[in-house]
């Protein structure tokens, strides 16, 4: 990467403002129910602190739509990142204004300032250049380690850019790049990719971009469905993002003349009514009849996965393969985690919440090659586009 990376800097006794993605899932008490995005943001802040930098950390937290929304506070996240590094974070409860400013003249070398959540200003997302100013104003230094946020153009990730001298990336943002970087630049063959989710306009424009580096795609969820009514199969009462069908038959074509195999599941668990309750059949290949809805992969369709998934030498998952959030249409998901774990031999890339999620709820995150932070981002980036907050980075 050609951008200023946090180790090119002398931060020792500068205000350094760290944007950081700490938009974690909470419970309805305000409880931290993954806290993954806070441990991949530790490496950074640890050097700083280490480095006698004075931390400034700034980042959103949900969509609260430019009001302050009391369960949308960082005040949990300050007290879980407190915990992780064992010292005392300080947690502020705006990011802007006078008092905020005060606070931050108080910092010594080595200690760690949490800001309000920036979302509570609607000028964040509208990457107001006065608000910008009035952030960057804070720091000397400003670095981007929120991958998950750098394909959005607010100004917390673009905009104090602009009004730094230099704005360098963390060590996750580097970490996704050098890992995402693996799948674009001569990946090891056979490649996998593997998509699910419901969208698949989303998922197009990498599936376009892959074509000509991967050598198997597999299919699940709402994007499966929409590809096997491009086929003109039976889906019955199937998730299909309808504004995609043309576009699936001609990614069909496509990896048909490119020599890319395309899976969609062989068979289906399906159901007449989304519940926890509900009555489940396993469809025989191919089709969901009329008036049902399918939900899950059958054991056919995982059997297949896990065969394919297990000859890969690279792997990139994005996206459940059923309705993940109900424990009894999760198996297709859970079975994928633990395939993608158990080919040790594979470059192995998850990216997307829910893909997340998988791994963590099949206990096999620790043998995933990268968990990305980003899904959107992610995605983006495979598909080249280029992303806003790494665009607004200082070049070497």
């Amino acid at each position: 990467m050609n951008k200023l990376s946090l180790r090119d800097i002398e931060v020792k006794d500068k205000k350094v403002l760290v944007r950081v993605d700490f938009n974690v899932p909470l419970d309805d008490n305000c409880n931290i129910t993954d806290d993954t995005r806070i441990r991949a943001a530790l490496p950074s802040i640890k050097y700083l602190i280490e480095n006698k930098a004075k931390l400034i950390l700034v980042s959103h937290l949900g969509r609260p739509k430019g009001k302050v929304n009391e369960k949308m506070r960082l005040t949990p996240v300050g007290i879980r990142l407190g915990e992780l590094l064992g010292v005392k974070v300080t947690k502020l409860n705006d990011c802007v204004g006078s008092e905020v400013e005060k606070e931050v003249d108080k910092l010594k070398s080595g200690d760690a300032l949490l800001l309000e959540n920036t979302r509570f200003h609607k000028e964040d997302k509208e990457n107001d250049a006065r608000f910008s100013q009035s952030m960057a104003n804070l720091a000397d230094i400003y670095v981007n380690d929120a991958f998950g946020t750098a394909h959005r153009a607010h100004a917390s990730t673009v905009g104090i850019a602009m009004f730094v001298d230099k704005a360098a990336c963390g060590f996750l943002m580097e970490k996704e790049i050098k890992a995402l970087n693996k799948l674009t630049e001569n990946p090891e063959k056979p490649f996998t990719l593997i998509m699910g989710g419901a969208k698949l306009a989303d998922k197009i424009p990498v599936m376009e971009k892959l074509i000509d580096k991967i050598d198997t795609m597999l299919l699940g969820g709402g994007v499966a469905y929409t590809f096997c009514k491009a086929k003109n199969w039976i889906i019955g009462d199937s998730l299909v993002d309808e504004v995609s069908v043309e576009v699936a038959k001609e990614i069909i074509t496509k990896m048909r003349k490119a020599r890319v195999e395309l899976h969609t599941p062989l068979d289906h668990v399906v159901v007449q009514k989304i519940s926890e309750d509900a009555q489940t059949i396993t469809t025989e290949r191919g089709a969901v009849p009329a008036g049902w809805i399918g939900v899950d992969i059958g054991p056919q369709a995982i059997e297949e996965y896990e065969t394919e998934i297990g000859l890969s030498k690279t792997v990139f998952w994005n996206g459940p393969v059923g309705i993940f959030e109900m424990d009894r249409f999760a198996n297709g998901t859970i079975a994928i985690a633990k395939a993608l774990a158990n080919n040790e031999d594979a470059y192995t890339v998850v990216g997307g919440g829910d893909s997340i999620a998988a791994v963590n709820k099949a206990g096999v995150a620790d043998k995933i090659s990268h968990i990305s932070t980003g899904g959107g981002a992610s995605l983006e980036y495979l598909a080249g586009v280029e992303l806003p907050g790494i665009a607004a980075l200082t070049e070497k």
